[in-house]
């Protein structure tokens, strides 16, 4: 059993090193997956700061959450600013803590009550019930074949699936950092070490 432990541990640091060369292509990965979208996010919130403000303070049709002046421009700002830091893969871990606290802040006050999916479980048979009227109705007063013609028709559920993933992500990256030779965060380090 010793002979087989100590052929596992050869093999495995032979191929550590090299692995270790891509050691930043995880963190550079989930960086470019999140940035576009809280870029998207962000703007979107900034772009319509008016309504944002509204719809983060209302209760009977919005958040309701307190401070909405406050509140609504600093998600929007938190998002689209690190979306560009995330994007360059600086002060990563630092803009990493805001925005997977804003991640669980939308998880909490946006998407809880709907549940985990993100898109309702087509093959429900009530979900496929409305998809096939919405469908029928489409086809006879739309454009079905517009509108389907990149992927089936959805129900969206607006559950807690996407802020969570995300979080998941942020916290990663809180941990990882931006990731060797793939961030300027790795070059800044380099340049000015600690103590130094």
């Amino acid at each position: 059993m010793q002979r087989l432990a100590n052929r596992y541990y050869r093999l495995r640091d032979t191929l550590a090193g090299p692995l270790r060369l891509l050691d930043g292509l995880p963190p550079l990965a989930l960086r470019l997956y999140l940035a576009p979208v809280l870029w998207m996010a962000g703007t979107q919130k900034l772009a319509a700061m008016d309504s944002t403000v509204e719809w983060f303070g209302n209760s009977e049709w919005g958040l309701g959450l307190p401070w909405p002046a406050l509140l609504a421009p600093l998600a929007a700002w938190t998002e689209a600013l690190g979306a560009l830091l995330l994007l360059l893969g600086l002060a990563t871990r630092w803009v990493a803590v805001p925005l997977c606290l804003t991640m669980i802040v939308a998880g909490l006050t946006v998407h809880w009550e709907n549940g985990w999916a993100a898109i309702a479980d087509s093959g429900d048979p009530a979900i496929a019930q409305r998809l096939g009227v919405a469908r029928e109705l489409l086809v006879e007063h739309g454009n079905y074949a517009w509108l389907s013609e990149h992927g089936p028709l959805v129900i969206l559920n607006n559950g807690i699936e996407f802020a969570a993933t995300y979080a998941l992500m942020l916290l990663v990256l809180m941990v990882t950092g931006g990731g060797r030779f793939t961030s300027i965060d790795y070059y800044l380090a380099r340049l000015y070490p600690r103590g130094g």
